[in-house]
């Protein structure tokens, strides 16, 4: 009898298991809080702005970005320079599956009363470079590569087709007579991103 008194009166001393778990479970539960809250902890932040603060910067004697005048007159009135930033070759693919391809050209029997306007509004004439593709299956601005027809070539999705073609390619070709050699054909086409 007395071992039981005394065990009652030590469990009145200790701190309740139950209530333990939910004090650790609450204690996690701030701290991981604050750990999405605020990512970096104070002292680290103050560790990298002195770091920050002590490197030397050399100063930049000449920008080459900085025009004069003529130089940004000729890159404004230069058509070509819109659309001419190099390709990364860094695109993966991350998705590849057999589609349905054809070639056409901008001609009003073909496309609209604006043959050489895309539908996301790109002049296909002007740019005058066959990378152009068009299909209903992916959005505007999707690259694509299809290596058993072009090898490397990566050409990006700027056009439409008639609704009628779900999983069909539409390959944009300055002539006619390449376009109608291309015929239709059954190809892997690999989906790019960076």
């Amino acid at each position: 009898m007395k071992n039981i008194i005394n065990l009652k009166q030590k469990q009145h001393k200790l701190i309740p298991i139950k209530i333990t778990k939910k004090v650790f479970i609450f204690i996690v539960f701030i701290f991981l809080f604050e750990l999405f809250l605020f990512p970096t902890f104070p002292a680290l932040a103050n560790i990298s702005e002195t770091e920050n603060n002590t490197t030397n910067i050399s100063p930049i004697i000449e920008d080459p970005l900085i025009l004069n005048e003529n130089e940004t007159e000729n890159i404004n009135n230069d058509e070509n320079f819109i659309n001419t930033l190099p390709e990364t070759k860094t695109w993966k693919t991350v998705k590849t599956n057999y589609y349905t391809v054809t070639a056409y050209n901008s001609e009003a029997g073909q496309c609209d009363d604006t043959p050489c306007i895309s539908a996301n509004g790109f002049n296909l004439c002007k740019h005058n470079i066959e990378d152009s593709v068009a299909t209903n299956a992916f959005p505007f601005g999707t690259k694509i590569r299809m290596p058993e027809l072009f090898g490397d070539r990566i050409f990006i999705v700027r056009d439409r087709m008639n609704k009628r073609y779900v999983a069909r390619f539409d390959v944009w070709m300055k002539n006619k007579e390449d376009a109608k050699k291309f015929g239709i054909k059954v190809t892997k086409i690999e989906i790019l991103e960076p």
